[in-house]
């Protein structure tokens, strides 16, 4: 009789885990969706840094056209641009994050002859190994 009543007891714990294994499943792709959210996220503020950069040095170089055309070229919307001075500050967008840089112009342009000139030499390739 106690053989049996084991027996009996042992096949109404069948599917208890199931459960568990459903919240495991489920906690499991919670995580990896989160994880692939915070990558991008990551993705795009580097993006929107590497932009918001970009555009400001144009800015300063060439003004707000050539940032605005440097944004889009990085996949960035250019939001602001101000100038004071020598110095431009320029904020992007990459999807929903934002990014702010600063850049200065100094001395103008250097085409002019300079006292004491910088020459290069070529640079010839070398052989591998």
């Amino acid at each position: 009789m106690r053989a049996r009543s084991l027996h009996r007891r042992g096949r109404s714990d069948d599917g208890q885990l199931l459960p568990l294994y459903a919240v495991i499943v489920l906690l499991a792709g919670g995580s990896m969706v989160l994880l692939v959210h915070l990558g991008v996220l990551a993705v795009h503020r580097a993006q929107a840094r590497s932009a918001a950069d970009a555009a400001a040095l144009a800015g300063a170089a060439e003004g707000r056209a050539a940032a605005d055309e440097v944004a889009q070229r990085n996949g960035a919307v250019l939001e602001s641009f101000a100038e004071e001075g020598n110095d431009v500050e320029v904020r992007v967008r990459v999807g929903s994050t934002r990014a702010t840089a600063r850049a200065r112009r100094d001395g103008g342009c250097r085409s002019a002859d300079q006292s004491d000139p910088v020459h290069f030499r070529p640079c010839h390739p070398t052989s591998p190994g």
